[in-house]
């Protein structure tokens, strides 16, 4: 390890003066707790998300600020509600601590030279820290969008091995040769689905739902 200089940018404090003089002075954020602030976190999350795939950096550095500043919006009241007690300098230690943590190719004595090995020395971390989760399904936030849910549920399954990974034997014949490709295919399903009064994201949700009970019956064994 070498030593480094973490001081923090002359940014940070204004930010978190700025945020503390918003919470004492402003009507509406005042008036805001972690739940009702959800929605704006959430949209704001997705507009990154937009200006990533635009491939905008002006629009990504903006929407970047966006989503810290929901953060420091929560770190302010959470300092402010009884019975919670952090603000935003533990939240920044807390992410301090599981990267040191997750990264023990970089702060300690495993050696990962490889992408493999990485991954292996960040799962083994990850494990010894969830020790306590008793399925593979487990810390899966349920609210992820449908196909985001779906994906997540069946590779924390295959990864886990109680879900068999799709096989080149078991491709069906329709399958389809790219992202774009699938993506028309997975457009062309939802315009069906809604031409004939079906619920696409809730008739997928009900799938990773049966999926899920059936990979708890199998880890129960």
């Amino acid at each position: 390890m070498t030593d480094r200089d973490v001081s923090a940018s002359p940014h940070t404090g204004v930010l978190l003066a700025d945020m503390t003089e918003v919470l004492d002075r402003c009507v509406w954020s005042q008036s805001m707790t972690h739940e009702s602030l959800v929605t704006y976190l959430i949209e704001e999350s997705y507009e990154l998300v937009e200006a990533i795939e635009s491939g905008d950096p002006d629009a990504m550095l903006e929407e970047l600020g966006d989503v810290l500043w929901q953060i420091v919006f929560h770190a302010g009241i959470a300092a402010r509600t009884a019975g919670e007690h952090f603000d935003f300098d533990d939240v920044a230690r807390v992410a301090h601590e599981k990267v040191v943590r997750r990264h023990p190719h970089v702060f300690g004595d495993e050696s990962a030279p490889t992408l493999d090995d990485v991954f292996r020395v960040w799962s083994a971390a990850k494990t010894h820290e969830k020790h306590a989760r008793t399925s593979s399904l487990d810390g899966i936030p349920p609210q992820l969008p449908a196909l985001a849910l779906a994906d997540k549920v069946i590779g924390r399954a295959q990864k886990a091995g109680v879900l068999a990974p799709e096989s080149a034997e078991n491709t069906h014949t329709d399958a389809v040769a790219g992202e774009s490709e699938l993506g028309d295919r997975l457009l062309a399903m939802v315009r069906d689905a809604r031409g004939r009064g079906l619920d696409a994201e809730r008739a997928l949700r009900g799938a990773v739902r049966r999926l899920s009970d059936e990979v708890h019956e199998r880890e129960r064994g």
